[in-house]
């Protein structure tokens, strides 16, 4: 029995395939099946029940998965360590962030930081909200970077910052051409209004859905999404309009396709933070890039002045 086999083993159960398991340890589903099929044989007992589809970890797979876990984490605690005293900067870092935090921050921080120390690389995926947390818990990435962020008994969480909420709207809207001189929205302007909405089951929904209802606002739903980009082509071609977090629409707000409209509604914030595993050890070099992260969570860019409004194409 070895560190990789327990690995194997635990990857397996986690993805509930030997294939799956196989590939994040860069190992052929040969190689995978016969390193369980060794840990079987070394325990005198079944670990995967083979059976069923997909299959389950037996009694005792589902213990040995467990104590591997723990075995893991404290091999994970002492790799740390030993290289904390050498002063290595090097290995890679897991992260998942949600695909607004992503696609806006994400690249320009990673290209800064692996030309910093070219001896790490940093490994990024884009997930809803929902899965990152559970890939955080299953110890599949490192960090993760997520809207909304909540402590839990097995999560951390580490704030960045909190961006202001703006209403973007078409161009041509009728409330953009009322605001051209960039005052703030008093969201009563919104009763009754066309809006693009988040799915229900997403924090930034609950928290809008939460502050219309204390203002007594009822707005016209004619569509929900679970992402921005989606909602933002939906504004662009004049389906509504939508509460979304100020950076997010920088761009389109620079380029004419979108105005947004500063909110007199101090509780419309978003908050983004790094959510990590309890008590989880980092190695240095993902301890540096945390500190990178934090560091560059400078105030949020404002969106351009609304100088750049012009009519809708055709």
């Amino acid at each position: 029995m070895n560190i990789e086999s327990l690995k194997v083993y635990c990857d397996v159960v986690l993805h509930q395939s030997f294939s799956r398991g196989a590939a994040v340890n860069n190992v052929s589903q040969s190689a995978a099946t016969q390193s369980i099929h060794r840990l079987e044989k070394e325990f005198g007992v079944i670990l995967v029940d083979r059976t069923k589809r997909p299959f389950v970890p037996t009694t005792e797979g589902r213990l040995c998965y467990e104590k591997f876990r723990e075995i893991l984490e404290i091999y994970e605690t002492l790799t740390v360590q030993v290289q904390s005293r050498q002063h290595q900067l090097g290995g890679t870092i897991r992260v998942a962030a949600i695909y607004s935090v992503g696609l806006y921050d994400m690249s320009r921080c990673m290209k800064e930081f692996m030309k910093n120390h070219p001896k790490s690389k940093v490994r990024l995926e884009f997930q809803h909200p929902y899965r990152i947390f559970q890939s955080v818990l299953n110890a599949e990435v490192d960090l993760g970077i997520v809207s909304y962020p909540s402590a839990t008994a097995e999560i951390e969480v580490i704030p960045l910052r909190s961006e202001k909420m703006v209403l973007a709207c078409p161009v041509d809207h009728v409330i953009a051409r009322r605001r051209r001189d960039g005052g703030p929205l008093d969201l009563r302007e919104l009763q009754g209004v066309e809006y693009i909405a988040f799915d229900r089951d997403l924090m930034i929904r609950k928290e809008t859905d939460r502050v219309f209802r204390k203002r007594g606002i009822t707005v016209n739903i004619v569509m929900e999404f679970d992402n921005i980009e989606t909602i933002k082509q939906a504004i662009e071609t004049g389906h509504g309009v939508s509460v979304l977090p100020s950076p997010t629409v920088h761009s389109e707000v620079e380029n004419g396709r979108l105005v947004a409209v500063p909110v007199a509604e101090p509780e419309l914030v978003r908050p983004v933070g790094i959510i990590h595993r309890s008590r989880k050890v980092f190695t240095p070099i993902a301890s540096r890039f945390i500190e990178m992260l934090t560091d560059q969570s400078a105030p949020e860019k404002e969106p351009p002045p609304e100088r750049h409004v012009r009519p809708a194409a055709g």
